[in-house]
């Protein structure tokens, strides 16, 4: 098995986006071991890993409106801060369980304008993964040409990473089980959209839900919109919604390309 994957662990996954800062650490490892468990099975997988910022980076971002251009430049700041408490949380938790992550903080080299990313350092990732590491990426305040601030997701981050690095596959793993028509926490009617084939446009068919936490960088239907983009642009790239919450499956969904344990999107009509 030789194939680079993208894999996103949602913020809403590893924090309790209910509360601010208030982390899953059995979570966190118990992923780590599955990422480990899958990198022994197929020495030949490489991994660009990514987390959101879930309840440590949005609560700050949103009080600050950090997204839309800062009106006090300390919630830029603070809000950094945040995202990267989380994420030496992440590095921690992974080294311990001998997944060798290197984290790279995408503000340090972001360029944006009027909240889209225009560039992005990619070359260190393509080093990182040549010496068998791992590189971990996170969502992250940007400074914005035409804003001043503005908040990168790591879906976007990704989506600059691929065009250069050229994945096979993106997994967004989530709490839920993938793409959903409402809320599934606060709606028993919420259904599973199982496959979303992106074409040239969305499917009008397709009514993705939102989310009742605070997410400042658009939530389900921004990370959709953002795969959906990204599939047309690189024919043959698959992207996985799928649940982190059920133990095992993360493992076997980077072992296993035909598993389909929550929403397929593909650029196929």
């Amino acid at each position: 098995m030789d194939e680079l994957l993208f894999v996103k662990l949602g913020g809403s996954l590893i924090t309790r986006k209910s509360a601010a800062s208030a982390v899953r650490p059995r979570v966190i490892r118990r992923l780590a071991q599955e990422i480990r468990g899958a990198l022994d099975e197929a020495p030949g997988l490489r991994l660009v890993l990514g987390h959101g910022s879930g309840s440590f980076g949005h609560v700050v971002a949103h009080r600050y409106a950090v997204q839309s251009g800062c009106h006090d430049w300390l919630g830029y700041a603070l809000t950094s801060a945040a995202a990267a408490r989380l994420n030496r949380i992440v590095v921690d938790a992974f080294l311990e369980e001998g997944v060798p992550v290197v984290a790279l903080q995408p503000s340090a080299s972001a360029r944006c304008r009027e909240g889209k990313l225009v560039d992005l350092a990619w070359q260190p990732v393509a080093e990182l993964l040549q010496h068998q590491l791992v590189p971990l990426v996170y969502g992250d305040v940007a400074l914005d040409e035409v804003w001043g601030s503005t908040i990168i997701s790591t879906e976007t981050i990704f989506a600059c990473l691929a065009h250069q690095l050229q994945p096979t596959r993106v997994l967004l793993v989530g709490e839920v089980r993938g793409v959903y028509t409402a809320d599934p926490h606060l709606d028993t009617r919420a259904r599973l959209i199982t496959y979303i084939a992106a074409g040239r446009q969305m499917p009008e068919s397709v009514d993705i839900a939102g989310s009742n936490a605070v997410d400042v960088t658009g939530g389900m239907h921004s990370k959709v919109d953002i795969m959906a983009a990204l599939v047309r642009e690189l024919p043959g790239l698959l992207v996985q919604f799928l649940s982190g919450s059920r133990p095992g499956l993360l493992r076997r969904s980077l072992l296993d390309r035909e598993l389909n344990p929550g929403t397929r999107l593909t650029g196929r009509q």
